[in-house]
């Protein structure tokens, strides 16, 4: 394949292929890409056939029960991306009629997300501004920081393993994890559990508990009571990890203040230790390159006006 020369490849580049080679990428298959797209698989898989004549370049690599994209696919498919994320800002950016604030925001979240300071701050924010529209996306805590990474949403909430190059991350709250068992489970209605009770106990976890993952105490905290190190169930979300933990599977953990509603309510029995918990940060993330809205620029100064006359501690939750 040849190269088109730089100064006439945009002008011979068919964009709506970036739109289709991005949804590829992004369901790692043609078939799945063209059930997003509405649209039939050969079709897909010519504009596909296009794109790579164009750029003179192969990216991506198909064969029987393989789908990898190349170093050129990759680079691609993250430039694709920043472009797709200024496109989608151009309504809000453009939506500057009248003197009340519009716009949206849109908030890449991970699935367990509970803080009573943050749905406070909206309440106010979705009073003060009527015409303001919100959309979550729930996502892993990789996947929030891609979309971040992309400009492709207003802000994430997620966990860190890392503070991310390029984007700029602040504590929106602490949490304390805490192991948990269900009614189903042997333990449940015993009130003197020993250590020597949980060794070998199988258990569920979240996907980001592994070692350098930024729920790692977690596992931690398991060695240190002696369980068993082979996990029932995994999972990236809180509410299917309460599911297993809650009909036997195994011993989980959650945060405290999120559980604590279901072990009120009879339906979770907390597990030693019951303190020397593992805390863990939940960040809100947000990318400086990015050009916000009105509407965007105003929810994240009011928010992180929020949390600077909020210390800390009072956002720190499960210490009762």
């Amino acid at each position: 394949m040849t190269s088109p020369g730089p100064q006439r490849f945009p002008w011979n580049l068919d964009w709506n292929l970036l739109r289709t080679f991005m949804v590829v990428v992004e369901k790692r298959g043609i078939s799945k890409a063209a059930d997003v797209l509405g649209l039939k698989q050969p079709t897909v898989s010519a504009a596909l056939k296009r794109l790579e004549a164009t750029v003179g370049k192969t990216l991506i690599i198909r064969k029987p029960n393989e789908f990898s994209v190349t170093r050129a696919g990759q680079v691609l498919y993250t430039q694709s991306a920043t472009i797709f994320g200024a496109v989608s800002q151009l309504p809000e950016l453009m939506d500057v009629a009248g003197d009340t604030l519009r716009g949206h925001i849109a908030i890449s979240t991970t699935s367990h997300v509970m803080s009573d300071h943050f749905d406070a701050f909206l309440n106010r924010f979705a009073a003060t501004h009527p015409k303001i529209t919100y959309g979550f996306q729930v996502l892993e805590s990789h996947d929030v920081e891609t979309m971040i990474a992309q400009n492709r949403a207003s802000l994430g909430i997620c966990l860190l393993s890392r503070i991310p190059d390029r984007l700029t991350a602040e504590v929106l709250y602490k949490e304390y994890f805490g192991l948990y068992c269900g009614p189903r489970h042997r333990l449940f209605n015993t009130d003197h559990i020993g250590t020597e009770d949980l060794a070998d106990e199988p258990f569920v976890a979240f996907q980001t508990e592994a070692e350098g993952g930024p729920l790692e105490a977690i596992s931690h905290l398991r060695a240190r009571m002696g369980m068993s190190s082979n996990w029932r169930g995994v999972s990236s979300n809180l509410t299917e990890i309460r599911r297993m933990i809650m009909a036997g599977i195994g011993i989980g953990a959650l945060p405290v203040h999120v559980a604590a509603r279901d072990v009120a309510a009879g339906s979770l029995h907390q597990l030693p230790p019951l303190d020397g918990l593992p805390e863990v940060s939940i960040y809100i993330i947000t990318n400086p390159d990015r050009r916000l809205s009105e509407a965007e620029h105003s929810f994240l100064h009011e928010l992180r006006q929020s949390l600077a006359e909020t210390n800390l501690s009072e956002r720190t939750y499960g210490t009762d």
